[in-house]
């Protein structure tokens, strides 16, 4: 049994610093790196690349909508061909760091609304998993587990990745919580260690309302911004290897 680690990385921008790239680095085994749309600019996209390659952590691009004011948030109203162009524009970004560094792009996790865009809206998850098929059919699409992001990304003949949430709670429809909701977000750590053992071991997770969903559990999406984000992501990495499960990346 195996699982992969990842986490949202270079999402400074100028003189605005966020998250612990540095300290939660050596605890995951992907990183998707921002791209400059959402949050990002070619300095940090620069220096993430380099740190992602001195830990030896697999470089995804991480694309959202052009929204720095509300961090990529927020829905925008967009045609399915400025969708298929931003990401494209976005990958072709990225890829020029890798290439300076020689290293590769091995996923691509879209971002925010984006992501949620695409895990409900059928044309839009089809648009994001044809432009990353006709940039590199051989990227990992990561998407929502049971989201039109992987059916789509699988139509298209992607490989994918279906992704879970350590610390975020899930509608009965297996759509997560938004963020706007009070619980939206699972606090208490032994609940959310209960919750990563159940998906990964069980292909199950427990919705708001007590409701058993099946899922499959490809890689697990932590934080490194909050105050005990990097002890949290420490103490679930000690109980996955516990339970004997390996972490690798995608």
């Amino acid at each position: 049994m195996r699982v992969d680690l990842n986490c949202d990385l270079g999402e400074a921008y100028g003189n605005y610093s966020f998250g612990g790239d540095h300290q939660i680095i050596p605890l995951i085994t992907s990183a998707n790196i921002a791209c400059g749309f959402h949050a990002g600019d070619e300095n940090v996209m620069n220096e993430t690349v380099k740190l992602a390659k001195e830990h030896n952590v697999a470089i995804g691009a991480h694309p959202g909508l052009p929204d720095l004011k509300g961090f990529g948030r927020r829905n925008m109203d967009i045609s399915l061909d400025e969708i298929y162009n931003l990401m494209i524009y976005q990958l072709g970004a990225l890829q020029g760091f890798c290439q300076i560094y020689q290293v590769r792009i091995s996923h691509v996790k879209p971002h925010g609304a984006l992501y949620q865009m695409g895990a409900k809206d059928k044309a839009i998850a089809r648009v994001i998993a044809q432009a990353v098929y006709d940039f590199d059919s051989s990227l990992v699409l990561v998407g929502l587990a049971n989201s039109f992001l992987i059916s789509e990304a699988k139509n298209v003949g992607l490989i994918t990745a279906s992704e879970v949430f350590a610390d975020r709670r899930y509608e009965d429809n297996g759509q997560l919580v938004s963020r706007r909701e009070s619980d939206a977000v699972i606090t208490d750590t032994e609940e959310a260690l209960n919750q990563v053992l159940k998906m990964v071991k069980e292909n199950k997770v427990i919705s708001k309302n007590k409701k058993e969903i099946t899922l499959q559990a490809d890689t697990i999406c932590v934080h490194g911004d909050g105050a005990h984000a990097i002890d949290f992501v420490a103490k679930i990495r000690k109980v996955l290897t516990k339970e004997g499960i390996d972490i690798q990346s995608l």
